[in-house]
């Protein structure tokens, strides 16, 4: 099945100008979500790749990455906006194509070496997986691949994950 046909674009959203590309409806579709989990599960381990945690950020990419966890018997790190975690964080502040946001890792998440997955639902301008990454790696842990559902290829995102293992499902080479 061609997943990118499951993926409704809202045009307009969250701002003018922009076409959102939004995920719920391949969530939705059962077959879609299924092939969609197995295709970026079939991917790390064809390269003999386990995980000891899989590190997702706010909000779609936790559905992907509890999801990943669950296949690769890995523990799930959830990355939160601030004031979300209820024990000591560390943050890492990050560009979006629309603002500038952040996000928190528990400073107990990741134990030195640990093998992390980092996974998003969309990687547009890759601020929010460089944050990750750069959270990942403070506590000590070595990102060893970064999975995204969406890549929006023409806004380079790509080239701040320089040297990183990155996987994407559905590629947009344009608006």
């Amino acid at each position: 099945m061609d997943l990118s046909k499951k993926i409704r674009t809202v045009p307009h959203f969250p701002k003018g100008g922009v076409m959102f590309k939004d995920i719920t409806t391949l969530l939705q579709d059962g077959h879609a979500f299924r092939q969609a989990i197995d295709e970026l599960v079939e991917y790390f381990i064809k390269k003999d790749m386990h995980f000891d945690k899989v590190v997702s950020t706010e909000s779609r990419g936790f559905i992907l990455g509890a999801v990943l966890a669950y296949e690769f018997h890995a523990g799930f790190v959830p990355l939160r906006k601030p004031g979300k975690l209820p024990a000591e964080t560390i943050k890492q502040e990050f560009q979006t194509e629309y603002s500038t946001d952040a996000f928190e890792i528990h400073k107990d998440a990741i134990e030195n070496g640990e093998s992390v997955l980092v996974v998003d639902d969309l990687c547009a301008t890759a601020g929010t997986a460089r944050a990750a990454v750069d959270l990942v790696e403070k506590l000590g842990g070595k990102v060893n691949g970064i999975a995204f559902l969406i890549e929006l290829t023409f806004l380079k995102g790509r080239e701040k994950l320089k040297g990183y293992d990155i996987f994407s499902l559905i590629k947009y080479d344009k608006e």
